[in-house]
């Protein structure tokens, strides 16, 4: 796996990337596994290979709530990028899944030394942001009956 690879990079700076790929670290999930849990610190981006990761609401006394399912090709977190730098949700492997995941300091410090490659990391990085959002959205009107 190489970050080259994965969609979401497409179109960025290949120096940026040359850069970036000695930080990656290569990882695995078994089914069941929590890939990322609410409250953890949001140390790492995430780039989904292979596999299958729900993202998950727990409230207390009641049962889990499945926002999104995310496949190959996708990419789960942006809570690295934000102060408390804190994950909102659950995310568990739903059946074996490879991904690479960036550090959040190093990634975070990168883009702010390149405005111009931070920029075009956002513009690819928010349409992920809304779509989350009206997933979100989707599933609070179906869980009240609306």
């Amino acid at each position: 796996m190489r970050l080259a690879d994965h969609r979401f990079f497409t179109g960025t700076d290949p120096e940026l990337l040359r850069r970036w790929s000695p930080l990656s670290v290569e990882r695995s999930y078994a089914a069941g596994d929590l890939l990322v849990q609410e409250g953890g610190p949001a140390d790492r981006f995430i780039l989904i290979f292979e596999g299958k990761v729900a993202l998950e609401i727990v409230a207390p006394d009641r049962p889990r709530v499945t926002i999104q399912t995310l496949g190959g090709g996708e990419v789960l977190g942006w809570s690295w990028l934000l102060p408390p730098h804190l994950w909102r949700l659950d995310a568990r492997a739903v059946k074996r899944t490879r991904t690479l995941e960036l550090p959040a300091s190093e990634l975070r410090d990168a883009l702010e030394s390149r405005p111009d490659e931070g920029y075009r990391f956002l513009l690819r990085l928010l349409p992920v942001v809304a779509q989350r959002l009206e997933y979100t959205r989707l599933q609070l009107m179906d869980l009240h009956g609306h």
